[in-house]
């Protein structure tokens, strides 16, 4: 079942976590390089990200002037890709479906972060789900669909865990495919 959202905007810088269990820091580290992957990829304020998959939608995505300080921060544009990516997924998911993240994940589960209803932040039990989010500077359709099948077969052996949300975010045609696995 598909869950469409209304077109509005959503700010990658200052990236707002919400409720998040998450430090500010993190945020504005994840927001920072959200903002560098989409200039590098010549966004401007206001460029439309389209949500495929279990979830639909589209969003207008705004920031702040980047500074040098922040290019400079940003340079590893792998790295740059995978915290924006983060930040970006976060967003998406807190307003297509509600979830917010609740805590990071350690290493091993094979997935990113435990997410939760955004209301019951305070109770980390209630309706938790895994969210794993990997990002593409620059891909095709079949590459993200690709890296979706990639990562559905990742966060296997901890399904008995939760549920899983899949969040592959592509910058160079703003894109979040999320599936449900």
């Amino acid at each position: 079942m598909s869950k469409s959202t209304e077109h509005k905007s959503l700010s990658v810088f200052p990236l707002d976590l919400g409720r998040s269990g998450l430090l500010s820091g993190l945020a504005e580290y994840m927001g920072a390089c959200a903002a560098v992957c989409l200039n590098e990829r010549q966004h401007h304020p206001g460029v439309t990200l389209t949500v495929q998959g279990d979830y639909t939608g589209r969003f207008f995505l705004t920031w702040q002037i980047l500074t040098e300080k922040h290019r400079r921060t940003c340079a590893d544009l792998q790295e740059a890709t995978e915290y924006g990516a983060y930040g970006l997924a976060i967003l998406v998911v807190r307003e297509t479906i509600g979830k917010t993240v609740l805590e990071r994940s350690a290493k091993g589960p094979g997935f990113d972060f435990w997410i939760g209803d955004e209301e019951d932040a305070e109770l980390p039990f209630q309706g938790l789900m895994r969210l794993e989010v990997s990002g593409i500077l620059s891909g095709d359709a079949s590459q993200i669909r690709s890296r979706a099948r990639r990562k559905k077969i990742q966060v296997g052996p901890s399904d008995q865990a939760a549920p899983a949300l899949i969040a592959i975010v592509e910058f160079s045609n703003p894109l979040t495919r999320l599936e449900k696995k």
